[in-house]
């Protein structure tokens, strides 16, 4: 599936990649309509239906995965109340074993995500999983998301890397696109980013639910030295 002599680098995406995405959609579509709708009167269909165009007008920009600006537009205590389920903050099964396995092939690995600084925090403290990376770069401190060239832009301007010889994982359609309008050699989508949902389609680039079928060949096709 991968031409893993051809790859150097691994870019990372978080949420729904290395961490299941069931926490970030249990907060979305369930506690933050239900504390929002509560303080107006609302059940949770109502408030459901009255978030989802000021959601649906910011999808895919910056706005959409800042903590700072859904404390402002909403009046909630977005950060307060990712605290309160944090439990709810759990790894893929199939991530750490995956991740274990880059680091002895020699590939560098960075998490590269959307997440607000404040988020990425409190999952690094669930999880750890800046212990199995060599960097992690959130698009807030480019000010621009993953959507966008000039994240990318930024990011190649920051992290020194070959497009043509990297990788790039992600369970966003849209964003692998982005990934590859900006020359990302190799790219792979997730197709069960929810352990509790159906698994997704993705028609343009290749996809799995499993990173275990991928370790053989990675572990057969080290980095060399001299590279």
């Amino acid at each position: 599936m991968l031409a893993w002599r051809h790859i150097d680098t691994v870019l990372l995406d978080m949420d729904g990649t290395l961490i299941d995405l069931h926490f970030d959609n249990h907060f979305w579509q369930q506690l933050v309509p239900a504390r929002w709708g509560a303080a107006r009167g609302l059940d949770l269909e109502e408030a459901r239906a009255a978030l989802d165009p000021v959601f649906a007008a910011v999808a895919g920009t910056l706005d959409w995965y800042c903590l700072d600006y859904w404390r402002d537009t909403l009046g909630l205590d977005i950060l307060g109340l990712k605290q309160e389920i944090a439990e709810k903050i759990r790894w893929r099964p199939d991530a750490r074993p995956f991740l274990e396995a880059l680091r002895l092939s020699g590939r560098r690995c960075y998490l590269f995500t959307n997440a607000h600084p404040d988020s990425l925090a409190l999952k690094l403290k669930r999880t750890g999983l800046d212990r199995y990376l060599d960097g992690l770069y959130s698009t807030h401190g480019f000010g621009v998301s993953k959507e966008d060239q000039g994240c990318w832009q930024a990011l190649r301007q920051t992290l020194a890397f070959d497009p043509a010889r990297t990788l790039f994982v992600d369970d966003s359609p849209r964003i692998l696109a982005a990934a590859g309008e900006f020359g990302i050699g190799h790219r792979l989508g997730i197709l069960n980013p929810d352990s509790q949902r159906p698994r997704q389609v993705m028609a343009d680039v290749p996809g799995i639910c499993d990173y275990g079928c991928l370790i053989p060949a990675l572990l057969a096709n080290p980095v060399r030295a001299d590279r």
